[in-house]
């Protein structure tokens, strides 16, 4: 076959296979309609994606005048991805399927000893999220890992996550590609974040939109034309190294980032015990707010006022759409009030700041649009340029609980 038979005929298997996945259960005869493919072409990538094992039958159209059709749909379990999001204090995975259906994560505590020990961790619950969910761990392909530092290509290494400790010195990448037997791709979990706000979150719709997260860290997910922006060493976005919050010549700061000592958990955590006395964590710091205790709600308003000078720089570098906030602490409404009410009293121009619409899932949910991604690629797009299967719109993903 020619080479621009073949190039041909992967488009029209990945044409068949996205009209599938996103209009299923449908017929040929509809799909020949939509695409404007051959019925002769059609009828053969069918037959041809019946017998992998990617299809099946389903039924037969009816209501209709004349004969009835032969409907086929997704075999959602015939490939997954594993989708985690390794956080300070706590790691979520889930299994997602071919028909973008992401159930509910599996949740624990981030295991404190760091490096191998996390990696050892993560495989297990990639494992044990498969089983919750009756699929055979040899249908899973591929993982994606989203971490909070920035990942090294060359080394493998995540740099610039001083939450955790020993990813700067682990080959993260080809330890748990050794611990799961498949491919691992690991990206920053706010790029992750934003990608899934913009699929099907509170971005959706938006070339132009910024995701900040605040909680055990703070940093910024950021698309300029649809496109994540990364930067030369994939650092675009790490909120908690700008110059302001604490001394930024402080060898803290270098480490942590300036911004982070005094926005995220930790924190929040040091300045009211500096003014009280006692330590609390960060939810009863909210708790005392609402019931008055004047500390409480100070913290509180320094920490939006900080937090909206960062969204305030985004916005002159980048000048998004929207902003969208999360985070175990910016996901609180009584922070986004407050980031809004300083945003708009330090911004030459309006800036809308909205809340994240998928919750803790935002991460997963980037995960898993970016494991469908390569996933496609790897299994029906024979490596033919541009051959592609788009995400499906938001009405045909399944989404668990985004607030669980």
């Amino acid at each position: 076959m020619s080479d621009a038979k073949l190039h041909s005929r992967q488009f029209s298997l990945c044409t068949v296979m996205e009209h599938i996945t996103h209009c299923g259960p449908i017929s040929r005869a509809s799909i020949a309609r939509q695409t404007g493919l051959s019925k002769q072409t059609i009828s053969e990538i069918v037959l041809l994606l019946e017998r992998g094992g990617w299809i099946h039958r389903t039924g037969r159209t009816s209501g209709h005048v004349g004969r009835s059709a032969i409907t086929y749909e997704i075999v959602p379990d015939a490939a997954c991805i594993a989708t985690v999001d390794l956080g300070g204090t706590k790691v979520r995975a889930a299994i997602a399927d071919l028909s973008c259906r992401v159930p509910a994560a599996l949740t624990e505590p981030t295991d404190r000893r760091g490096g191998m020990a996390v990696v050892r961790q993560i495989a297990r619950m990639c494992r044990e999220a498969a089983k919750q969910n009756a699929i055979p761990f040899g249908r899973v392909r591929l993982a994606v890992i989203g971490v909070p530092g920035v990942p090294e290509e060359t080394t493998g290494r995540v740099l610039m996550a001083p939450n955790i400790r020993g990813l700067a010195s682990h080959d993260i990448a080809a330890s748990l590609e050794a611990e799961l037997g498949f491919d691992v791709v690991i990206e920053n979990d706010v790029n992750l974040a934003v990608i899934g706000e913009s699929w099907i979150g509170a971005g959706a719709g938006f070339d132009d939109l910024a995701y900040v997260a605040l909680g055990t860290g703070i940093g910024a997910g950021i698309m300029v034309g649809g496109e994540l922006v990364r930067g030369h060493l994939g650092a675009a976005g790490e909120l908690g190294f700008l110059p302001f919050g604490a001394d930024p010549f402080e060898p803290e700061s270098l480490r942590v980032g300036a911004l982070e000592r005094v926005t995220a958990t930790v924190g929040m955590r040091t300045r009211y015990r500096a003014q009280t006395g006692q330590d609390v964590d960060v939810p009863t710091i909210f708790d005392l707010s609402a019931r008055g205790d004047p500390a409480a709600r100070a913290v509180l308003d320094e920490t939006a006022q900080l937090v909206a000078r960062a969204v305030v720089a985004i916005s002159a570098l980048t000048n998004p759409e929207r902003v969208v906030l999360g985070g175990s602490i910016g996901g609180r409404d009584e922070m986004l009030n407050r980031v809004r009410t300083s945003v708009s009293r330090c911004s030459s121009r309006p800036v809308e700041v909205v809340a994240s619409r998928l919750g803790t899932q935002s991460t997963l949910v980037g995960g898993a649009a970016v494991g469908l991604g390569h996933l496609h690629t790897i299994l029906f797009s024979g490596g033919v340029p541009g051959a592609e299967i788009s995400l499906p719109p938001a009405d045909v993903v399944r989404l668990a609980d985004a607030r669980q």
